[in-house]
C-alpha cells in the first residue's frame, strides 16, 4: 500500500470545496470531503448530547451471534464477550473489531449504526464488550482500565489464527479510539499480517488533559454522567465478588479523577492517577504507527481537547490521515442526510470507506 499523509482542514468544508489542494492530497485513495454539520447542531454541547440521546433502530443489521474471549486465562480467568456478525463464508470478508467509549458497551448506538453500516458494505463485525461492560462482571476478577489494549489484541490474534480472517480492522470511540491507536503503537512495525488498518472518533489520547477538560463547570453533566456510571458499575462489580473491593470511599467520589484515584489507579499498580492517564494514553507511541490510522476528531469537542491533534508526533507521521474538524462535539459527527439511505452519521461513513480502501490494497 501507498503510504501517505493525509491531514485535512475540515472546516465546513464539503468534499472538498475550499480546502487547499496540498490538504486535499493522499486520502488513502478516497475522494476528499470534509464534515458538515447539520444546521442545528453546529454546537459542539448540542451535538454531544443530540448523539448520547437521539434514538436510532437499526432494522437491516442481523441478530448477532454471541462469542466469549479467553482474553486471561488461569487462575484469574478473565473472558471478554462480543457480538458479532459474520457474512457466509466469513474468512473471505475483512472484519472490523468495534471498541466502545467510557461505560459504553457493545450496545451503544455508535456500535451498532458502525456494524449495519458495515455488515451492509461486506464486512463482519466484532463488537466487543470492554471488560466489565455489558453486564459482564461476572466473566473477570479484575478492572479494566483505559489503556489495556491486551483484550483487544488477543480477539485480532484469535480471529487470524483460530477464525482465519486474513484482514482486519479495529476502530475505536473515545476511550476504545485511545486503545486502537495505543495497540497499533503497541505493535509498531510488528503488527499482525491481517491488521490492515485502525480507526479512532473523538479518541482521549492524553487521558489527563481530557479529565481536566471535563472538570470545567459548562462540562458538570457529562462528569456527572460519568461518575454516576462509574459508582454503578463498581457496585456491581462488588455483588460478583464479595470482599474483593472496598467501597467504603465510593460515596466520596465526585470526579471521574476522584474514582481512578480511589480504584483504577491503586488495583494496576500505578503510582496515582496521574501516573496512570500518562501511561495509558496513546500519544505515549502513537509515533509508532505503522498501519493505516484514520483518526477523526473535532476542535469543539467538550472535553477531549484538540491540541494534543497538532502535535507533530501525529501530523508528521505518514500513516495517519487525520481529520480534524471545527464542528463534530464528542463522537457526534451528525450532518445532513445524503439520501434516504444516509442517516448522517458521517464518521460512521467514514470509517467504513476507511477500512474498504485499506482492506483491498496492494
Amino acid at each position: 500500500m501507498t503510504e501517505r499523509r493525509a491531514q485535512r482542514a475540515c472546516e465546513g468544508a464539503e468534499r472538498g470545496e475550499g480546502v487547499p489542494a496540498s490538504d486535499r492530497a493522499g486520502v488513502w485513495g478516497g475522494a476528499p470531503g470534509g464534515f458538515e454539520p447539520r444546521r442545528s447542531l453546529r454546537d459542539g454541547h448540542r451535538m454531544t448530547l443530540y448523539g448520547w440521546g437521539n434514538p436510532r433502530y437499526f432494522p437491516r443489521l442481523p441478530p448477532p451471534a454471541r462469542r466469549y474471549f479467553d482474553v486471561a486465562p488461569g487462575n484469574d480467568a478473565t473472558r471478554v464477550m462480543a457480538e458479532c456478525h459474520w457474512q457466509p463464508q466469513p474468512w473471505e470478508h475483512p472484519t472490523l473489531l468495534a471498541l466502545h467509549g467510557l461505560n459504553g458497551s457493545s450496545d451503544a448506538h455508535y456500535m451498532r449504526g458502525l456494524a449495519a453500516k458495515a455488515f451492509a458494505r461486506g464486512l463482519n463485525v466484532v463488537r466487543l464488550n470492554q471488560r466489565n461492560c455489558g453486564d459482564t462482571e461476572h466473566l473477570s476478577a479484575g478492572l479494566f482500565h483505559s489503556g489495556l489494549t491486551a483484550d483487544a489484541a488477543h480477539v485480532v490474534h484469535e480471529l487470524t489464527e483460530v477464525d482465519g480472517i486474513r484482514a482486519i480492522a479495529v476502530a475505536g470511540y473515545s476511550l476504545g479510539g485511545n486503545l486502537a491507536l495505543k495497540l497499533a503503537g503497541e505493535y509498531g512495525a510488528h503488527a499482525p499480517r491481517t491488521l490492515v488498518a485502525v480507526a479512532a472518533v473523538s479518541p482521549i489520547i492524553e487521558i489527563s488533559e481530557c479529565t481536566r477538560a471535563l472538570e470545567r463547570r459548562e462540562n458538570v453533566l457529562y462528569q456527572w454522567n460519568f461518575v454516576k456510571d462509574l459508582k454503578r458499575r463498581m457496585r456491581r462489580k462488588a455483588r460478583c465478588r464479595p470482599g474483593a473491593f472496598d467501597l467504603s470511599a465510593l460515596n466520596r467520589v465526585k470526579t471521574v479523577r476522584a474514582f481512578d484515584e480511589t480504584y483504577t489507579a491503586p488495583h494496576f499498580g500505578f503510582r496515582d492517577a496521574e501516573d496512570y492517564y500518562h501511561r495509558a494514553s496513546a500519544m505515549r507511541v502513537i509515533d509508532r504507527v505503522r498501519v493505516p490510522a484514520l483518526i477523526i476528531t473535532s476542535e469543539d469537542d467538550p472535553f477531549v481537547p484538540s491540541q494534543p491533534f497538532h502535535d507533530p508526533k501525529i501530523t508528521g507521521n505518514p500513516h495517519i490521515d487525520l481529520r480534524l474538524c471545527a464542528h463534530g462535539g464528542h463522537c457526534g459527527f451528525v450532518g445532513e442526510a445524503a439520501s434516504p439511505d444516509d442517516d448522517g452519521y458521517w464518521a460512521e461513513n467514514q470509517i467504513v470507506d476507511f477500512v474498504q480502501r485499506c482492506a483491498t490494497s496492494d
